[in-house]
């Protein structure tokens, strides 16, 4: 992680999960000149603020500030040289209720970003996006592929700035607060043996917050401009996760919420047709060329010799060669108990 030493980074919804987990993770591998959170939840500032005083971190910054909010994203880029947006409103019904809602922030708010980081001349931004931007069936879905679509053309609009904009794109986190494992635990830990489970067919793909930390520094150092990252996962059934945690557990078929979807896409079929298969320190990712003309020969350029996946290629979670068992999934979750942990203190 040389290429981090001595820079600046800003992370956008910082206090999150993966914030959080990015934070640990340069921290103990990198020395970077500052790392900035900047997110608008004052609370959780001085949690992560507890968690990294500035007696021992003198490289923290927090940053309070909305990514609506264009002026105060002007203040926070100022001498940045990498960005990751994690920032965005990302509750499936809740957001099917506040749509608009969803558009200022997923949307208005990364083109805010693009903008912004073209003005200061931030050298490298990539943007975390999520399975549910591929054929999306509901209104978060549907704002991040926008996002997507928004930053890839964002490198269109560079002129001789260096600047570039690139996407990572993956499932479901364990022990983010997202997830339905903090859920799960917290139920079995206050004596319920009786899990709530929406469809017993149901599959999703699983990253670990490390995981998901290592693929944006990928990003950050490999990328081109335009690219999407993708991470190869395993996939569980939802069924075998609640059996992994509580085996004598009975299940309630509550029925899948609005906007669901009963299996997850990584990549659909119509946008693999120019993806590569790059290995990577022993983990294989999935980069989308970008199909629009701007500057995309660089990145076909950097990627070529890369293997090209086959005609009618998809990566849908009922559909993986990789599958994980109730004792794999147990070995997963005691890897993730720390950030499970952390989210369970927010269900309180």
């Amino acid at each position: 992680m040389r290429f981090l030493e001595g820079k600046s980074i800003l992370i956008t919804g910082g206090t999150g999960s993966f914030g959080r987990a990015f934070v640990k993770f340069v921290l103990r591998h990198a020395n970077p000149k500052r790392l900035i959170i900047f997110s608008r939840d004052e609370f959780k500032q001085w949690q992560l603020q507890k968690e990294f005083p500035e007696s021992d971190y003198p490289q923290m910054r927090f940053f309070l500030g909305d990514i609506r909010d264009k002026d105060r994203l002007r203040l926070a880029f100022e001498g940045v040289d990498y960005v990751v947006h994690a920032a965005a409103l990302k509750h499936v019904p809740t957001l099917e209720y506040n749509p608009f809602e969803a558009v200022k922030t997923n949307i208005l708010g990364a083109q805010n970003i693009i903008e912004v980081a073209i003005e200061k001349g931030v050298k490298k931004v990539v943007a975390l996006s999520t399975d549910k931007a591929v054929s999306p069936v509901n209104l978060y879905g549907a704002t991040k592929l926008t996002m997507e679509k928004l930053l890839v053309a964002g490198n269109a609009y560079v002129g001789t700035k260096d600047t570039s904009f690139s996407i990572v794109r993956y499932g479901n986190v364990v022990g983010s607060r997202g997830s339905v494992v903090p859920l799960f635990l917290k139920l079995v830990s206050e004596g319920c043996r009786e899990l709530p489970i929406t469809d017993e067919r149901m599959t999703r793909f699983w990253i670990t917050l490390e995981e998901g930390v290592r693929l944006v520094l990928f990003a950050l150092e490999e990328s081109i401009g335009g690219e999407v990252f993708v991470p190869k996962l395993p996939s569980v059934k939802v069924v075998d996760l609640a059996k992994a945690i509580c085996p004598d557990c009975v299940f309630k078929i509550i029925g899948i919420r609005p906007g669901e979807k009963l299996h997850e896409s990584l990549i659909a079929e119509d946008e693999a047709r120019d993806v590569r298969l790059v290995q990577h320190q022993g983990r294989t990712y999935y980069v989308l060329l970008p199909t629009f003309s701007f500057e995309s020969k660089k990145a076909i350029e950097k990627w070529r010799g890369y293997s090209k996946m086959p005609e009618g290629f998809f990566y849908r979670s009922d559909k993986n060669d990789w599958w994980l068992s109730a004792e794999e999934i147990r070995e997963l979750l005691e890897k993730a108990k720390e950030d499970i942990a952390y989210s369970n203190d927010s269900l309180r």
